[in-house]
């Protein structure tokens, strides 16, 4: 190829996704990095809160733990769930919320991007309908990782459900470079 011959470039997709289900009592976390052979399971866990602190102390213990995910395995893109709320939990909606704000704004502090997902655009890429049971998506996560059983507790299962619908939403990005002179 000349030297001053454009050539194509791809940019990476994100090598370590960091999937969060959102709570105020647990927040679930999930580490997937990208290899040739499909999504690798790096860690699940969950960051717990104490119940008899107060709600800020309770929202710091949350983002405490979550930056020492982020630092451990630097991530190169958070992806976490929507808020759902529904009419007849309107406060459990309000709690979610405030850890999701507490997760976001660690996530930016560490300068790592955000992508969010509805619940049923996971359950939709995970199994094929936006309303497939928890059980259909431990399964669809379980096949995927090539594991012996479902993940445990849920909030691990859905942190990792997050995790792989942005792992396989993300498609490489082809740019046309131009050379230097």
């Amino acid at each position: 190829m000349p030297a001053n011959a454009p050539h194509f470039s791809t940019d990476p997709r994100p090598n370590i996704v960091l999937g969060v289900d959102p709570g105020l009592n647990r927040t679930g976390y999930a580490v997937l990095e990208r290899s040739s052979g499909g999504p690798v399971l790096r860690e699940g866990g969950v960051i717990r809160s104490t119940a008899s602190l107060t709600l800020a102390e309770r929202i710091r213990e949350i983002g405490h733990g979550l930056r020492e995910v982020i630092s451990e395995f630097r991530p190169d893109v958070l992806a976490i769930e929507q808020v759902f709320s529904s009419p007849q939990f309107p406060r459990t909606a309000i709690m979610m919320a405030h850890a999701r704000g507490v997760i976001l704004f660690a996530a930016s502090d560490a300068n790592v991007s955000v992508v969010d997902y509805a619940p049923r655009e996971i359950k939709r890429l995970l199994t094929g309908s936006g309303k497939a049971s928890k059980e259909q998506v431990q399964h669809a996560i379980r096949n995927e990782l090539r594991l012996d059983a479902v993940l445990e507790p849920n909030d691990v299962a859905d942190a990792f459900a997050v995790a792989l619908c942005h792992y396989y939403s993300t498609r490489t990005i082809v740019t046309l470079v131009e050379p230097k002179p």
